[in-house]
Order: structure tokens, then sequence, then C-alpha cells
């Protein structure tokens, strides 16, 4: 790697270069095209004023990232969080009310953050992770249909992807089957040939493909206007008009702190709090591992950061958020390096609702559904199940499972879910043989000895990671691997991240008898020919 592209996970970089900004920038402009619908989407499911929804994606471009370790990562407003603050809104009466909840659980999250509550993300293996991304993908898709069809209908629910609405979902795509709007599929389906072949062609690909999907898509609904091609209003971007500042301000909710001693607020804020921080470590850890640099993004900073958010949130009247995976994937797959394109796109939206409401309110959904269903259909690839099932029955299961889970059901409830599998594989080789390991640094102190056991599961990950991690400049590291019967799939990423990104801090590591890959027959049967010669020996 360029020296000039190095990074650290504590700010931008080290060596951040202003040759970074021809990635970062236009990686913005994509991200900003993708959090506009949704923002405004989540809002308006969530029975929030519409700006909520645009702040709150303003808060966390700019607030979020500034404060988080972070490169990637883009926060805003959540889906997995719709149900929860659209019945909280009804339940406490009033959206000020709520805006002190939100406050609150920004607060608890500092806390948590201080207290180191962020390694629990650690503890989530691979193929739930990896399921998690996929489901997500499979309802990105989904969700985005009847726009690329020119739904006519009620768009209310059609951004959020919780379970809640997949039977929504389905009706939406059989109605928007039965009338489907041509110059809606047209402006999708060309869309949709621009991001395929527009990157195939270097000198065109200096123009972000979704930005040239969005230019055509206006100018393609203007060519239709008058003809039997028109598109209606409600196949438009629509998100509020200010005309002076007296409006702007206007647009802003104060929170109620009458209510502080309200039960019901505490209820609601302990609940976003818990819900917002586990939806933000999962989607923090998976956007780790998409990211092409492979930097490890501090957890605990993160949890401030977005306690430091919602905090900001609740005091200027916008929804609660978290890091969203939608929006880091489409930040990591447009090519930004720094978290500079997730504040940039904070501005963009400030823009928007600024300078260019009237431009905005002419971009055609179809267009931004294309851009949708492409991020979708990354993550959800087919050659990432074919990859799963090559691995095994216990990375297989859980990650098919997880995938589904999610789909029918909700993020959270799916992933957990999703981990109840990827336990029950666990303890079907973890309960014959209890997981250690050792650190030797007595003969030379500049060389320390990592003895892994027979058995190193994924639960071990998290203190594996600790370790390496907190491992001295110039040090000599040998892991090995000589007892070790099986290792985890998620244990040897680690390992093998670690020795990839060693050198940075002048680390020497040496590897001892750690294969790639381990079978969960081969561990079966190693234990029975163990037992055997131990019989044998007595």
């Amino acid at each position: 790697m360029d020296h000039k592209e190095s990074f650290n996970a504590e700010g931008i970089g080290k060596y951040y270069h202003i040759k970074n900004l021809k990635k970062d920038l236009p990686a913005g402009v994509v991200v900003f095209l993708v959090a506009l619908p949704l923002c405004l989407g989540i809002a308006l499911a969530s029975g929030a004023p519409l700006f909520s929804g645009i702040l709150a994606g303003i808060i966390g471009g700019i607030v979020v990232a500034s404060f988080s370790g972070s490169q990637l990562s883009v926060s805003g407003p959540a889906a997995g969080l719709t149900v929860i603050v659209l019945n909280a809104i009804t339940e406490l009466g009033a959206f000020d009310i709520f805006l002190l909840a939100i406050f609150i659980a920004g607060i608890m999250q500092v806390i948590l953050g201080i207290l180191k509550a962020g390694t629990i993300g650690n503890y989530f293996p691979n193929s739930v992770i990896l399921g998690m991304l996929a489901a997500i993908g499979i309802i990105l898709v989904l969700k985005q249909i009847p726009h690329a069809l020119g739904y006519q209908g009620n768009f209310e629910v059609e951004h959020v992807f919780s379970a809640a609405n997949s039977g929504q979902t389905l009706a939406a795509i059989s109605a928007a089957l039965a009338k489907i709007n041509i110059g809606a599929v047209i402006i999708a389906v060309t869309s949709m040939l621009v991001l395929v072949f527009w990157p195939k062609f270097k000198k065109l690909a200096l123009i972000p493909a979704p930005l040239m999907v969005v230019v055509l898509g206006v100018l393609m609904a203007q060519f239709f206007s008058g003809t039997t091609f028109s598109l209606l209003p409600n196949h438009l971007v629509q998100i509020p008009t200010v005309s002076s500042f007296a409006d702007f301000k206007a647009l802003f909710v104060a929170p109620d702190f009458s209510q502080i001693t309200n039960p019901q607020v505490w209820t609601v804020a302990i609940t976003i709090a818990i819900v917002a921080s586990l939806e933000t470590l999962l989607s923090l850890e998976a956007v780790d591992k998409i990211d092409p640099i492979k930097r490890v993004s501090p957890t605990n900073r993160e949890l401030v950061a977005q306690g430091i958010g919602n905090s900001v949130a609740g005091l200027l009247g916008a929804l609660p958020m978290t890091a969203v995976i939608v929006r880091s994937s489409a930040n990591v797959n447009s090519g930004a390096r720094t978290k500079i394109s997730a504040i940039f796109h904070g501005f963009l939206l400030i823009l928007a609702v600024l300078v260019f409401p009237g431009i905005i309110n002419q971009i055609p959904l179809a267009c931004l559904a294309a851009i949708l269903i492409s991020v979708g259909c990354k993550l959800a690839k087919i050659s990432l199940f074919e990859k799963m099932w090559k691995d095994g029955k216990d990375q297989f299961f859980p990650f098919m499972i997880t995938v589904l889970a999610v789909v029918f059901t909700d993020l959270l409830m799916g992933v957990g879910i999703g981990l109840a599998v990827a336990i029950i594989f666990l303890l079907r080789t973890n309960y014959r043989n209890p997981y250690f390991y050792s650190v030797d640094q007595s003969n030379n102190s500049d060389l320390i000895k990592i003895k892994l056991a027979q058995e190193v599961s994924f639960l071990n990950k998290g203190t594996i990671q600790y370790t390496l991690a907190n491992i001295p400049r110039n040090k000599s590291v040998v892991i090995d691997g000589s007892h070790s019967l099986f290792i985890d799939k998620d244990v040897l990423a680690a390992i093998y991240d670690f020795e990839k990104n060693a050198k940075a801090k002048k680390i020497k590591v040496e590897l001892v008898n750690i294969k790639p890959h381990y079978e969960l027959p081969e561990l079966k049967e190693l234990i029975i020919k163990t037992q055997h010669e131990n019989v044998s020996t007595t």
C-alpha cells in the first residue's frame, strides 16, 4: 500500500493526501443520492415530520462522522428503528416528548462507550454478519421494485426494510405489476444499464455512474413530460421547500424537558439506546469486512460518536440514528477512502433543503431505485451464497437462516435467530475441549509467543483481537497452532489480518502450524484418534 494511502482508525489519516478527495467527494455525492430518499421514507414510515429524517441524515453525516473513528461508516435514520419510533410517538402522545427520549438515549450511548461496551460486536460470527448483509440486500431490492415499475400508490413504507411490512412489500409489488408506468420502467432500465456499463469505460468512469444516472433520470423525466410516458408527482422525490430563514427555523423542534420524570420517556430512551447501539455495532463490523483497506474501527469510540449524534438529534428535532449498512455499503462501493465522504454527504443534504429543493424534487424515484437495487445486488450476490456453501455446514446454515430470518422478521430478531443457530453449531464441538491460550514472554523481552489451545471458537475472537491489537511496536510475535485441532474461521481471519497489518507497527509475525482452513469432521477424527492413543498408552 502506498504510504500516502495509509490510514489509522482514530482520524482522517496520518498520511492523508489531497488526492483522496477525488474518491471521497464523488462517493459523498453517491451516498447523498442514496440517503435522501431513505431519510424521507423512514421519516414518513415513522410518523414523524419529513424534515426530521433529513436532519438526522445531516447530523449523522457531519456530527457523528466527525467524532467517529470509522472511515467508511455512514450514520443516519435507521429503518430498524422505524417500528420503535412509530410506537413511541404514539404512546408518548407528542413528537417533542419523544425528542426528549432520543436526547436521553444519546447520553446513555455515550456512557456505554465510556464503559467500553462496544466490544460486544466482536462476538458476532462472520456467517451471521454476512447473512445480515445479504438479507438487507434482498429486502432492498424488493422494496425498490415498486418504484422501478412506477407504482402510483402510497409510498410511505416503501423505503423501510423491516419484516413488519414484508406483506406490504409483496402487495406493493403486485399492485405495481398491475399498474406499470412505462416511463418509470424505461428510466429504471436505462439507469441499470448505465450502472453496469458506465464504469467499464475508464475515461467515462471519472464521472460516478450513480451521478450520471440521476442526471439522465431528470432529463428523461423532462423529455417524457406531456407524453404517454409522463411521470406523476408521486414518481418524483419530494422534500420540503424553504423560502426564508423563518421557514427554515420553523422546521426545528425542541424537546419537552418538562417530561423528564415521565417513566415512559425513560423506557423509550433505554429501548432506543440498546437497539441503536446493537445495530450500530453490527453495521460497523459489517463495514469493516468490506473495507478494501481492512481497517478496524474502534467500537467504543463509535458508541460515543453515536451518543453525541443522538443527543444533538434530540435537541434539534431529528429522528434517532445508527450506523447504517445501506449507505455505508454505497459509500464503500463508490470508492470512498475516508470519513470526508460521509461529512460531505451531510453538507449536500443541507444544500438540498436550502438551495436546491426544486432541482431535487425533479429526480425520478425510478433512477434512485436503480441505484439502490444495484447496491442490494452487490450485498446479496450469488457468489457469496456459493462461498458460504463451500465453507461448510457450520457456516452455511447460520448464514442462510440469518438471511431468511431477517427477511421474514426484522433485523435484530433475524440476527438473534442466526446467532442462536451459530451457537448451536459451536456447541457441537466446543463442549469437548475448553478454550485457552497462553502468552510466553519470559526468555526474550522482544519475543512474544502465543500458543493456541485445541479448540478456538468465534467466541474467543474478541479476546484474541484485543491481545493482538495491544502488542507493542517493534516486537516479534509467534502464533503457535501446533496443538489446535480446530480454529474458527473468524479467528483465522483476525490472525491473518493481524499478520497483514503488522508491518505498519514494525511487528514481525510468524505463524506456526496454522492452517488456512479447518474442517469439523477432521476435528472429530483427530479427537477419536487422540482418545484411542491415550487408551492404548494406558
